[in-house]
């Protein structure tokens, strides 16, 4: 099935970079599209790219408040320091770093502002060209920086542009946005945005809050008044593997969107849950990530009339593991999946090593296995996962109707 998928990317993506030694490096992107190119993504049917332009301050403002932009702004000009006078430079600092601006997380790099509002209107490009129809599906791989709030940066995020795109759904009259997180670090800037709204179902799979930041995201975590069972939380244990993963996906996602039937189904597909992550304690693999794209792509369609918004999100494993996985998503949402076993080009294994010095690898797999158990064919309460699942169904699914 061939996907008609509207690509938002241009190299000025690459401008979001917190500085050398930073998670979030910038090579991540650069690597992922090269190999997209090796691979001759740009060539197959259906697939458009379109060059973004940055979000409005108008269009940040669906989300962040005006003060807020206002410092990021302020934060990004040159010489930050020598434009403000010397009576001022500390009043400045500590009103910078009370919004997560300049802390270890999110440090204050030349223009700022205009590398944000790029990765926000990359994903504001993409969910234009599904709503109004251009496009199945639309992906910012640059996107999914879901930590960001209404008035600070937090966790690498400046402007939540997955927040950003939801709202502007919402105001070009779409009813029911389904949000999907699988990144391992939970979504807490997108669930806040949304807490008491019942026309956006936010899910996130992640890590548990007792072991990694932000240190949200409970299964008792359900929306505020109004809205309880609109925000949905599998909240699982260290070292969850593939099998394990994709069990609990499978036991709360598809029913969930069943029962919510989206408009459009909105996705974060950060890859820090990967074995090899270096900031995170997940354990799947290359595989196991694949075969969560190919289930949100297929149930898009089951659910949502194949309208889907994909973004990236965290990763930071540069070589092995970001350009693969997204790779495979890419080329999933085109509708032409690679092969796991397909062999990596070698001129782009030249290039990862010229860039980074690393070895690159040579298939795109690590050998994974993604078949897994149904959760009510084999419900073993000793089991940490499939407590974490029952206490997420518990929470939740009797407010939609589901039995638990």
């Amino acid at each position: 099935m061939t996907c008609s998928l509207h690509v938002a990317w241009d190299e000025r993506l690459t401008g979001y970079d917190f500085g050398p030694g930073h998670p979030m490096a910038p090579v991540r992107l650069k690597l992922t599209m090269e190999l997209a190119r090796a691979f001759g993504f740009g060539q197959l049917d259906g697939v458009r790219f379109e060059v973004p332009v940055p979000a409005t301050d108008a269009e940040l403002e669906l989300v962040h408040s005006q003060a807020y932009i206002g410092l990021v702004r302020l934060a990004g000009l040159p010489d930050l320091v020598a434009r403000v006078s010397p009576g001022k430079q500390a009043t400045t600092e500590r009103v910078l770093l009370a919004h997560g601006l300049g802390i270890e997380d999110n440090p204050i790099f030349p223009g700022m502002h205009d590398a944000a509002a790029m990765v926000t209107g990359a994903t504001l490009s993409a969910a234009r060209a599904v709503w109004t129809g251009q496009a199945q599906h639309g992906v910012n791989i640059a996107g999914g920086l879901h930590h960001a709030m209404a008035s600070n940066a937090s966790g690498f995020c400046v402007y939540n542009d997955p927040a950003v795109a939801i709202t502007w759904l919402l105001t070009q009259g779409a009813e029911r946005i389904a949000y999907l997180d699988i990144d391992a670090h939970h979504g807490d800037g997108v669930e806040a945005a949304f807490w008491d709204d019942p026309r956006v179902l936010t899910i996130g799979l992640h890590e548990s809050p007792d072991t990694l930041f932000p240190g949200t995201g409970r299964p008792g975590d359900i929306g505020g008044p109004g809205a309880e069972g609109c925000a949905v939380n599998v909240a699982l244990p260290m070292f969850t593997d593939d099998q394990a993963w994709l069990r609990a996906f499978h036991a709360v996602v598809p029913p969930l969107l069943q029962r919510f039937r989206p408009q459009i189904l909105v996705s974060q597909h950060g890859c820090d849950s990967h074995r090899s992550d270096p900031l995170a304690n997940l354990n799947l693999t290359i595989d196991g990530q694949r075969a969560a794209h190919a289930a949100i792509h297929s149930l898009a369609h089951e659910y949502a009339g194949g309208r889907w918004l994909l973004t990236g999100g965290g990763g930071y494993e540069h070589v092995h593991v970001v350009p693969r996985t997204w790779n495979h998503l890419l080329f999933e949402a085109a509708g032409q999946p690679l092969s796991p076993l397909t062999a990596v080009p070698g001129s782009w294994r030249d290039l990862a090593v010229r860039v980074t010095g690393q070895a690159a690898p040579e298939t795109m797999t690590d050998g994974g296995s993604t078949e897994s158990a149904a959760f009510d064919d084999g419900y073993n309460p000793s089991d940490a996962v499939d407590q974490a699942v029952l206490a997420t169904r518990k929470a939740v699914f009797p407010l939609h109707g589901l039995m638990p």
